[in-house]
């Protein structure tokens, strides 16, 4: 049986307002919605886990019934980082289950269904899957001061963009990987899933992404994410 939490914690700093990114609308339909529609498409057995602040609950239960949005899913607290919102999401996940549980942003809405599939169909194999894109944009790495050399102006360096990826999610694993390695205690450096299942010593493969699947975080990422739509 498989399993999906949808990570839905933002406040909508860098949008500027007041409502957090996840409820605002793409299309005339909140982007949070749009997400697990997408999932839903995927699969009409999959088990949908959405990880939401207390605080942002009463809204959006308003939101449902404003949209009368029935989807059946399992509902847990966000937690105060990624890594413990997670871990609010694996509790709901029982103990002896088998199969694969993915992790997705919820403000990725466009990610797609065969994305989906081969993450979820890898990971049976894998046990460690995350979705990747190639960098297309030249990057450079910033060089701390103390590392530079005494007359040296430079303090970046281009690097070959060939030897990265951007990650993505839904990230998935075997059930019994994740809920073992998210009983370590919490780093800093957990900034994703596969960051955990590393940390615990295990392997990430990667898959092909999708670049529409994007994150929306940012004002310019609403344009992007309606012009993805109307195309």
């Amino acid at each position: 049986m498989d399993y999906i939490i949808i990570v839905a914690g933002g406040k909508g700093l860098r949008m500027g307002g007041d409502i957090p990114k996840q409820f605002l609308p793409v299309g005339g339909l909140p982007v949070l919605m749009r997400t697990m529609l997408r999932f839903r498409e995927y699969s009409p057995e999959l088990n949908i886990i959405l990880v939401l602040p207390k605080a942002q609950q009463d809204y959006w239960h308003s939101l449902c019934a404003q949209y009368q949005f029935d989807m059946t899913y399992q509902l847990a607290d966000g937690g105060q980082t990624r890594f413990h919102s997670v871990q609010n999401g694996l509790a709901l996940v029982p103990d002896d289950a088998e199969g694969v549980v993915g992790v997705h942003d919820g403000v990725r809405p466009f990610v797609s269904v065969d994305v989906i599939r081969r993450c979820f169909e890898q990971a049976r194999l894998q046990k460690a899957v995350i979705p990747v894109v190639p960098v297309v944009e030249t990057l450079r790495h910033i060089i701390p001061e103390s590392s530079s050399t005494v007359n040296s102006p430079a303090h970046s360096v281009t690097v070959p963009r060939d030897e990265y990826r951007l990650v993505q999610t839904p990230q998935c694993f075997d059930i019994q990987l994740l809920k073992e390695a998210n009983k370590q205690p919490y780093q800093d450096a957990f900034t994703d899933d596969a960051s955990v299942v590393e940390a615990y010593g295990y392997g990430v493969t990667l898959v092909d992404g999708n670049r529409e699947n994007i994150k929306i975080t940012t004002p310019a990422d609403l344009l992007l994410a309606e012009s993805i739509l109307n195309s």
